[in-house]
């Protein structure tokens, strides 16, 4: 059929502006509406996660982030295994046995899940009350202990690794904050958590204002069963004095990231947050300081390393950039 010139410069611009729409200036990803999977509330990744989010969204005008908390890496993957969430934050070792279903996901490998850029290397804190007696991890066995946030990955490599030790605590769960209270009131002997290597958690300093507390270490026969058993996990040795009074303890260290699946995410989308984190990491540092001297480049190129599958999207930005 034959169309009038009206109809022919309607249809035209209609050409143009669908094919303009997807992108926003820069090459950048089409606007849209993301989830994005933090963790427990009262955690600092919470705060982080938040940044995250407007940093995205001063990256990819038009684009719309919703901070979504959740029970942190495991559960993070499980939803977006269901489609609940488009990106979430994963921990390391919870991301190589989600790839390749071994672990909690033994015989349901994620095979479609890749990272899109990491934030942290973080440290497992397995602090206890200074009065327990309790001087290495042999000591939580038939103790009330919060092993991390149900679903986390710092519960699942605490569980995992204390399994492996043959040392079986009374495990109770819950949030950070029903475990700083627990330990406040002597109801529990200890909880873990992840935290920085460079600083203290904020939940343990809050905690110390009341109560002496002590880090617990991993000894080198207990590191070689984790690296043997548990893959992508490492180890850091803090100094003494990270806390009062704490001798030098080694712990395992993970890097997070905060990853997608292929299915979910298209390339372009992808190359637009992997870019918006790095180039508006100003907004990143005013949440978390420490950030200020983190190569986001060198730190995604080096989790491969560990059997971390990247984005192609994502890592066809972060080759390019310097």
């Amino acid at each position: 059929m034959k169309l009038s010139k009206c109809q022919s410069l309607l249809a035209g611009a209609a050409l143009i502006l669908g094919m303009t729409s997807s992108l926003v200036p820069g090459g950048q990803a089409k606007a849209e509406t993301l989830s994005l999977g933090s963790t427990n509330a009262t955690s600092s990744h919470y705060q982080i996660a938040v940044g995250m989010s407007q940093a995205i969204e001063a990256g990819m005008p038009g684009t719309t982030v919703t901070v979504v908390e959740t029970g942190a890496s495991v559960d993070n993957v499980r939803r977006l295994v269901r489609g609940e969430i488009d990106l979430g934050l994963v921990a390391g070792d919870v991301f190589v046995q989600a790839r390749t279903g071994t672990g909690a996901f033994e015989g349901n490998a994620v095979d479609d899940l890749v990272a899109l850029y990491p934030y942290s290397d973080s440290i497992i804190n397995i602090a206890v009350r200074a009065d327990s007696g309790i001087t290495d991890l042999s000591g939580l066995d038939g103790k009330k202990f919060t092993p991390g946030i149900r679903g986390s990955g710092g519960e699942l490599l605490i569980t995992q690794s204390l399994k492996l030790f043959g040392i079986e605590p009374e495990y109770t769960y819950g949030t950070v904050t029903d475990a700083i209270e627990g330990v406040r009131n002597q109801q529990l002997v200890g909880y873990s958590k992840y935290a920085a290597a460079n600083r203290v958690d904020a939940t343990l300093q809050e905690l110390m204002t009341s109560v002496d507390m002590r880090i617990l270490g991993f000894s080198a026969e207990q590191q070689a069963l984790i690296r043997k058993n548990i893959p992508g996990v490492g180890f850091i040795t803090i100094p003494a004095g990270f806390i009062k009074d704490n001798p030098e303890f080694t712990t395992p260290s993970v890097p997070i990231v905060y990853a997608t699946r292929l299915s979910l995410m298209d390339d372009k989308t992808a190359e637009g947050i992997a870019q918006s984190i790095d180039q508006q990491k100003e907004i990143l540092i005013k949440v978390w300081p420490q950030l200020a001297g983190y190569d986001f480049k060198k730190s995604i190129l080096a989790t491969e390393d560990i059997g971390i599958a990247v984005h192609p999207g994502a890592m066809s930005y972060w080759k390019s950039t310097n």
